[in-house]
């Protein structure tokens, strides 16, 4: 596919990025009301003399998000959908003044990610420095500016490791879900797949052509920075949806992330319309899915490229959502 060429302007540090934040978020507060429970300057702009994107990041916890949407549209805020982190409330401002706006509930983990982020650089000026530096090597390469079949041109995907290793310092253990965008989540899926499923047949992953399927939802659970799960959903018709896989990594397991993970991958469905989960379990997880409320129900593939066999030691289940 051919890349798509976005062009990218990085600025010395200006003094009114925070005051230019401080109108938005006036603005902001009063179009919202108390649905905003607190708002947040992040990102490079955020960050006293660190060069950046002149695009003010801002970052928003509410009571409903959903509920977010007219009242923003209507101060020229554009919806733009979750990205690659579900349950986020994207908005952009493309005006005199320019913003990315993310919204989350209350509590949602993405949150304190970011504000320890911020936080570390302000207090940290080598860190700073190290960060300017690399943003600047990042924009010397021509790929800096494409975007190849993802969401982030090459300049955002580029500075994950520095971003990963600040968070680290920070010691950050958030659980979070995300699409797979990034080439490590990526990776690391096709790792899990081959590992705990393909592998064990002595067979190699014949379904790889479902992570550039729209039909096909891919997820990586992090905790902290460390990608620990892996899950597939298929959407399918009439509100149902399946899920293929789903798998905790062995050093991971016994503390709870499985079940946290399945209620993440059912509360990111009904957000999306679906009304019903279905599934295959093997015999050894088939007490885990009764426990949180899974019943037999047919299963019904409808999928012929996707269909085999029946079998006889897996046990059909759902759940109403």
């Amino acid at each position: 596919m051919k890349p798509t060429i976005r062009k990218i302007e990085v600025k010395p540090y200006d003094p009114e990025w925070p005051k230019i934040f401080e109108e938005e978020a006036a603005l902001i507060r009063s179009a919202l009301g108390d649905n905003c429970t607190a708002i947040h300057h992040v990102g490079s702009t955020a960050v006293p003399g660190l060069a950046a994107k002149p695009r003010i990041d801002i970052i928003m916890a509410v009571k409903d998000p959903k509920a977010t949407i007219p009242k923003l549209e209507a101060i020229g805020y554009e919806y733009r959908g979750e990205w690659n982190i579900p349950f986020k409330f994207g908005f952009r401002k493309r005006s005199n003044t320019e913003a990315n706006l993310h919204v989350f509930a209350e509590g949602n983990p993405e949150i304190e990610c970011n504000l320890v982020f911020r936080d570390y650089l302000r207090s940290h000026p080598a860190a700073v420095q190290a960060y300017a530096e690399l943003k600047a090597s990042i924009l010397e390469k021509k790929s800096s500016f494409e975007k190849i079949n993802t969401y982030f041109t090459s300049y955002n995907l580029d500075k994950d490791d520095f971003i990963r290793n600040v968070l680290e310092k920070t010691g950050f253990n958030g659980i979070r879900m995300h699409h797979c965008v990034h080439d490590i989540e990526l990776e690391k899926a096709k790792f899990f797949r081959q590992k705990y499923f393909f592998g064990r047949h002595n067979i190699e992953d014949p379904y790889l052509w479902t992570f550039n399927h729209p039909d096909h939802v891919h997820f990586v659970l992090y905790k902290g920075v460390d990608i620990v799960g892996y899950a597939q959903l298929i959407k399918w018709t009439e509100g149902r949806a399946a899920m293929r896989i789903i798998v905790i990594d062995e050093p991971f397991r016994h503390q709870g992330l499985g079940a946290h993970f399945l209620s993440l991958c059912e509360l990111w469905l009904k957000s999306q319309g679906f009304r019903v989960l279905q599934l295959e379990s093997s015999p050894e997880a088939l007490t885990f899915y009764q426990k949180h409320g899974y019943i037999e129900m047919p299963f019904n593939e409808p999928d012929p490229e996707l269909g085999h066999e029946e079998n006889k030691i897996d046990t059909p289940l759902g759940k109403w959502l």
